[in-house]
């Protein structure tokens, strides 16, 4: 404890480049750590397992996404209204329940062990609001929330690596898959809470440029909503297009590559290594710039290319003009230009722009939980109302039509924030 006091005093009292890259590299690996518990079991087919004429892989993704939308729900409050207080401690009480819902599930057998994934997915889904808490509200937002949220494209790639290693060198059966991986980064989550937990506080001059951040009550969240309404709805069905994309891209890529006669392990992460070098350079320049209306009209046109490099790969795509490992890189790239913006730096720089006091946890758990909610409802209409789609074809029209709809939402958000007539000017 003396060396954890000592070591923290250091860091707080030296709010300069080595404390920044510390909170940005324990933002980082927490989050990693998290993913360990979340998404290993999707590098798993179990070809052959059907429940109810559903596809039993399909069944556990549903149950997660039932837990993890329950979770974006329940966060709009829990979240909005949290202070800094045991965070570190919820971080891992949070993860340790999921943990002992993957034993469980490793355990009891299928079809009945599919509620042990909903229970799994419930307590992950309010870990990114502890974890960002630690980094919004400062001039460095854009460099820590990059390097956050690049754990959204490297950890998913490889967690699923890791996982898919288990099952081919040590013949680890599906079942037991996700918990084995889990037991190898329980060890490293501690350490990274502990080191998140270092964190300085924001300066004063971090405060006077993007605004004191503080708990919003059910009224503050209610006048805020009614105040901004129409520009928060179109970034919300934004964030739904993108989240539904990146979700089945994310779950349903072992499909994709089985379905090209791709079987390598390492395909995962050699595809989302580059995405995540390009996107953490994108959105680093964004902290160099202190201008808060420019910066949310780039981050606005950062969202805009990314619909439009995700559309085009899937065209070229389809003309055979590129292989499947460029669609797949570069339509993840693509989204993950959307998607990164939204959980690191849009709402943050809306925040400052819009001169209001209050949380991006609040916005991002409002918009989360539409997001998740959308990607259940896909889930759902392709599997229970049987759309006979191969995944590759089922990709190619989700990319393009949820594309099209999300270059009109974010060329419409753009226009009316830019129309709003603000009480403080910059």
């Amino acid at each position: 404890m003396q060396v954890g006091s000592q070591i923290s005093i250091r860091l707080k009292s030296n709010n300069s480049v080595i404390s920044h890259i510390t909170a940005a590299l324990a933002a980082f690996f927490t989050y990693t750590c998290m993913y360990a518990f979340r998404k290993p079991f999707t590098a798993a087919t179990f070809e052959g397992l059907y429940f109810l004429n559903i596809h039993y892989k399909v069944w556990l993704i549903i149950a997660q996404l039932i837990g993890y939308t329950a979770s974006k729900f329940y966060g709009i409050k829990f979240i909005s209204e949290s202070v800094s207080k045991n965070r570190a401690k919820l971080i891992i009480i949070l993860i340790s329940i999921s943990w002992l819902s993957l034993l469980l599930f490793a355990v009891i057998p299928a079809p009945f062990n599919i509620i042990f994934m909903l229970l799994n997915g419930f307590p992950l889904g309010m870990v990114w609001g502890l974890v960002f808490s630690y980094i919004e509200g400062r001039k460095s937002t854009e460099f820590l929330g990059a390097v956050l949220c690049i754990s959204f494209i490297f950890s998913s790639g490889f967690v699923k690596s890791v996982g898919s290693w288990l099952m081919i060198n040590f013949l680890i059966s599906e079942n037991w898959m996700p918990f084995i991986t889990g037991l190898l980064f329980i060890l490293p989550l501690f350490f990274f809470v502990f080191l998140l937990e270092l964190t300085p506080n924001p300066s004063l001059e971090d405060i006077q440029q993007r605004m004191q951040r503080k708990p919003l009550s059910s009224t503050d969240r209610k006048k805020f909503l009614y105040s901004y309404l129409p520009g928060i709805v179109l970034l919300i069905i934004t964030y739904v297009m993108l989240t539904v994309t990146r979700d089945f891209r994310d779950n349903f890529v072992s499909e994709i590559w089985k379905e090209n006669n791709i079987t390598s392990s390492a395909i995962f992460t050699k595809t989302e290594i580059p995405i995540s070098i390009v996107i953490l350079g994108l959105i680093s320049l964004m902290m160099f710039i202190k201008n808060n209306k420019t910066a949310l009209l780039i981050n606005h046109l950062i969202v805009l290319c990314g619909f439009i490099i995700t559309i085009l790969s899937t065209y070229l795509f389809q003309q055979h003009a590129i292989s499947v490992t460029w669609w797949m890189t570069l339509s993840g790239l693509g989204l993950y230009m959307g998607y990164v913006p939204f959980n690191c730096i849009f709402f943050d720089r809306l925040i400052a722009y819009l001169r209001v006091a209050g949380t991006v946890g609040f916005l991002m758990y409002l918009a989360d939980s539409f997001g998740y909610l959308g990607s259940f409802s896909i889930l759902i209409i392709k599997e229970i109302i049987a759309v006979k789609l191969s995944w590759t074809i089922f990709f190619i029209q989700l990319f393009s039509y949820l594309s099209i709809a999300g270059i009109i939402c974010i060329c419409c958000s753009w226009f009316y924030f830019q129309k709003m007539k603000i009480s403080k000017h910059e």
